[in-house]
């Protein structure tokens, strides 16, 4: 049975370059793949076919063979003979320079991401007020910093990490099994790809060491409760020079003797007696920037009036502009009253009338005519 061309196979021409033979390969090889088609011999017939074809073709040298003896070339006593090597290594290279950006390409980058530090989280309370204006909050934190003595390599002073013999400095070792080869981590060094004969007596080979840093954080105007704070490279040190994480800040905000939230107004609830409402009168209020605001109460206000202070609320994130401020009123009954007070209260009653309370009137007119109904029908 005669063998399929390899230009064929990838569906390219004999003039095409490296980037479109790669581009070719990548979406073959992603149609034909095993996985993507459990229990399809002729797919896997083709995936073979095509890394075969690929595996030619990438190698100036075997293509130069190829083009010039055909098939030829690769069969015993043809000039691209032993040019192939080991085909399950020779597949292991492939798919990490073709899918080397999803899988984390290359050994390094692999092995230099297992050495990065841990990320660190710090919960930082603040009070409404300093939300407001922004402020420079100083705060300690126990992390791991890079070691001083051995600069983070984790080898004594004068000496310096070998490359692993197992698996080159690469931190992983591969082995063959059947069509595939399996990459799993070194045993010998871990995945680090280095081996320290000589370690750091200070932080016994790990490159860090333990210590409370303080750092000040940047808290802008009108930050929310709940925002994370991300600050890139502050965590913790990776182990023998591999890359520091980074460092969250939570914050939150204290509750408010006065104020409640919501957003970028304020709200305020202000208790006031029972004269004030009905003859009317004003009151101070104190505002989040530290001022003070007075409020006209008219006559005959009732318990949730409220009246806006337009903009007397909180800063907008990396704005000029500020909220609302909204004052509530509630009308306090009184109470623990004197003689005096009560014969007042009782003369008021005698000479007040529907017009004074129109909706209490209203409502217990409406109840009683709710009830004469209740009534009729029942009969």
């Amino acid at each position: 049975m005669s063998k399929r061309d390899f230009y064929d196979v990838l569906g390219v021409d004999r003039s095409a370059d490296d980037k479109v033979l790669k581009g070719a390969y990548r979406k073959k090889a992603m149609q034909y793949h095993p996985d993507r088609n459990p229990g399809d011999a002729a797919a896997e017939s083709n995936f073979k076919d095509i890394n075969a074809a690929y595996e030619a073709l990438k190698d100036p040298q075997k293509r130069a063979a190829y083009d010039r003896f055909g098939h030829a070339a690769f069969e015993q006593g043809g000039p691209g003979a032993g040019m192939g090597g080991d085909f399950g290594a020779s597949m292991s290279d492939i798919f990490e320079d073709i899918f080397g950006d999803f899988m984390g390409a290359g050994g390094r980058r692999g092995r230099t991401a297992s050495n990065r530090g841990a990320d660190l989280r710090y919960n930082l309370e603040i009070s409404l007020e300093d939300a407001f204006a922004g402020k420079t909050v100083d705060i300690d934190i126990p992390t791991s910093i890079a070691c001083d003595k051995c600069a983070g390599s984790g080898a004594n002073p004068g000496s310096s990490p070998t490359s692993c013999a197992t698996c080159g400095g690469i931190g992983k070792v591969r082995a063959a099994q059947g069509f595939f080869t399996i990459e799993r981590t070194c045993p010998t060094c871990q995945g680090r790809g280095e081996i320290i004969s000589n370690p750091c007596d200070k932080c016994s080979g790990q490159g860090r060491v333990h210590e409370q840093r303080s750092l000040s954080v940047n808290i802008p105007a009108g930050i929310e409760d709940g925002t994370r704070i991300r600050l890139a490279n502050e965590g913790e040190a990776g182990e023998r020079g591999g890359p520091t994480g980074d460092l969250y800040i939570f914050v939150s905000l204290k509750p408010h003797d006065f104020f409640q939230r919501d957003g970028a107004d304020i709200f305020c609830r202000v208790p006031i007696s029972l004269t004030t409402a009905a003859l009317g009168g004003q009151f101070d209020v104190p505002t989040v920037d530290g001022g003070k605001t007075r409020v006209k109460v008219p006559d005959g206000s009732q318990t949730g009036k409220q009246f806006r202070l337009r903009g007397k609320g909180m800063s907008v994130l990396r704005s000029k502009q500020r909220g609302d401020m909204y004052i509530q009123i509630a009308v306090e009954t009184p109470s623990n009253l004197s003689k005096r007070q009560r014969e007042l209260l009782q003369e008021f009653e005698k000479e007040s009338s529907a017009d004074n309370s129109p909706q209490s009137h209203g409502f217990f007119a409406r109840m009683r005519d709710f009830f004469e109904n209740l009534g009729g029908e029942a009969s």
